[in-house]
């Protein structure tokens, strides 16, 4: 199969599925299959890592002429993506049997799913803001599927930053397009003119409330820690590791060259802001669900301040030291949110089957050595620098160690006392799975898509550079855990103080979302148009290969 149908079915697949659920029967037995979903994805994402053809795929004009593109870059994003949603898939199927709901849960997983292996292809802005939006307002239905009082609140506040982040990108892309040459839409031609427009610095800002938003930067963070927590394992942990990685594709909107100091300096300042601030408020956690999506605000906050740093200097190299540190934490993130899953429901021994690797791999965070976070951490370290920022950077990895230090010792905490059951297959295999990808993959990757030497990796100066954080941060977790108890109780959230009438706007919105999820609940009117519109996507697709 050629790189093009492999695009298309990237998209077909889980849109056929999608459109499948219109049937009862269909849509009750669709939980077992989410695991086919992102396979062509994998496929596609691995022929053109081989090949390097930079697959370029246009629909007709008819059709609003889509563009889809795949790269290498974005088959690093793409194929980490899917192998998560695969692994989470497989778990989602085990977590749903003998639950009520199951169909309609699997409706918001494809449509999530569909958004956000959309935006890795997404050649030309329509597309991209469909597919964006897509991701974000799916995932609504996945992050209160459990019902509860907490998760109806995450999914109100989650669902208003996501229709603000919307609105954010929506302006800056109005402002953008018109920049480019005239009639065309496509992504690199808006970013490329973006310098000589006359709203570059409004354009800009925009764009950086708007993918801020869906990486979480301190205070638009605030939805991440509700949302994670309450969502269910499978869902925490695909939002986490791929979904979230939708902001990272800001770095093809704003081109670095030329460099942008001022713009770059203040995305660097907000990114190692939030590093700091997420390690500092999930030390005082303790769900280890909780813990994990304030690493989420740290880690993407450091992710944050290396493509400004990239911007600050016209470093053309930090797409790609981006997207590669962005492939780790995506495996990383969302396995760890699958051993929390998977820990939750064993206990003796079967219990180290899960928490060794889960150290290796939350402690490859810090960069631990020998990791798959090591490299990762080396990958960046040039467009860091070595001075302030630089070590910034470094003080960052100490309390990424603090923090997972305190999520591994809550892991421990919360597994079952009196049981000595293994957890079921279905939930361990998948975690198994990641734990590895999340080791093995980055030392593949590393040299042909960083140019970087792995003999140059393993020097024992680097090796100590990686070793030293993980081992100071090792000893302040000594302290933590025997004052710990010292520290305040932060609730998750903790920048919901936005005022009486961000909450009210926030308990509407969210109101009115519960609303239209109890229609889809029914599917008598509401459900069988929205698979309608997606039936049209399909053909769209479908005509347009």
């Amino acid at each position: 199969m050629n790189s093009g149908m492999l695009i298309a079915a990237t998209m077909i697949l889980p849109l056929a599925m999608l459109a499948a659920c219109v049937s009862q029967r269909l849509r009750d037995r669709m939980p077992a299959l989410l695991i086919f979903a992102p396979l062509p994805a994998i496929a596609a994402a691995l022929q053109e890592f081989q090949e390097f053809n930079g697959t370029i795929l246009v629909l007709p004009k008819a059709l609003l002429g889509l563009t889809f593109e795949l790269d290498r870059p974005g088959a690093m994003l793409l194929g980490a993506s899917a192998l998560l949603w695969t692994a989470a898939g497989t778990y989602a199927s085990t977590y749903l049997r003998d639950r009520p709901g199951g169909g309609r849960f699997a409706v918001w997983w494809l449509a999530t799913l569909t958004g956000s292996l959309g935006v890795f292809i997404a050649a030309d802005v329509v597309s991209f803001y469909l597919f964006y939006t897509l991701v974000s307002l799916a995932a609504y239905g996945l992050v209160i599927f459990d019902g509860t009082a907490a998760a109806r609140r995450a999914g109100a506040v989650y669902v208003s930053l996501a229709l603000l982040g919307e609105a954010f990108l929506l302006i800056g892309f109005v402002l953008l397009v018109p920049a480019g040459p005239a009639g065309s839409l496509l992504i690199r031609d808006a970013a490329a003119a973006l310098s000589i427009s006359p709203w570059h610095d409004v354009t800009l800002a925009f764009l950086i409330l708007g993918f801020g938003l869906k990486i979480g930067l301190v205070p638009l963070h605030v939805w991440m820690p509700l949302a994670y927590t309450a969502a269910p394992i499978p869902v925490a942990a695909a939002l986490s590791g791929a979904a979230v990685k939708a902001g990272v594709i800001f770095i093809r909107f704003v081109p670095v060259d030329p460099a942008r100091p001022g713009w770059g300096a203040a995305l660097a300042a907000a990114g190692l802001f939030s590093a700091f601030y997420g390690a500092a408020i999930g030390i005082t956690q303790s769900n280890p669900k909780t813990v994990l999506a304030y690493s989420s605000v740290s880690q993407m906050g450091l992710l944050a301040a290396v493509i400004g740093m990239g911007l600050a200097a016209g470093d053309t190299s930090v797409a790609t030291v981006a997207i590669f540190y962005a492939v780790h934490h995506t495996l990383v993130k969302g396995g760890l949110f699958l051993a929390v899953g998977a820990c939750a429901q064993t206990r003796g021994r079967g219990l180290w089957l899960v928490l060794l690797p889960a150290a290796v791999l939350a402690l490859g965070l810090g960069g631990l050595p020998l990791t798959g976070g090591a490299l990762a951490k080396l990958a960046i370290k040039g467009t860091l620098g070595d001075g302030v920022v630089g070590t910034l950077a470094t003080l960052s990895a100490i309390a990424s160690t603090v923090l997972m230090f305190h999520f591994l010792h809550r892991l421990i905490a919360d597994a079952p006392q009196n049981s000595q059951r293994a957890a079921p297959i279905g939930f361990v295999l998948p975690w198994l799975v990641i734990a590895c990808a999340a080791i093995a993959l980055p030392w593949t990757l590393y040299s042909r898509s960083t140019g970087g030497s792995l003999h140059d990796a393993l020097a024992p100066k680097e090796l100590w550079a990686a070793f030293w954080p993980v081992l100071f941060g090792g000893l302040l977790s000594v302290g933590l855990w025997r004052w710990g108890q010292l520290l305040p109780r932060v609730p998750a959230g903790e920048v919901l103080v936005f005022g009486k009438g961000a909450t009210d706007v926030a308990r509407d919105v969210g109101t009115a979302m519960e609303g239209l999820d109890r229609r889809l609940c029914q599917w008598p009117v509401a459900g069988v148009l929205f698979l309608v519109l997606t039936a049209v996507l399909v053909g769209t697709m479908l005509v347009g290969h």
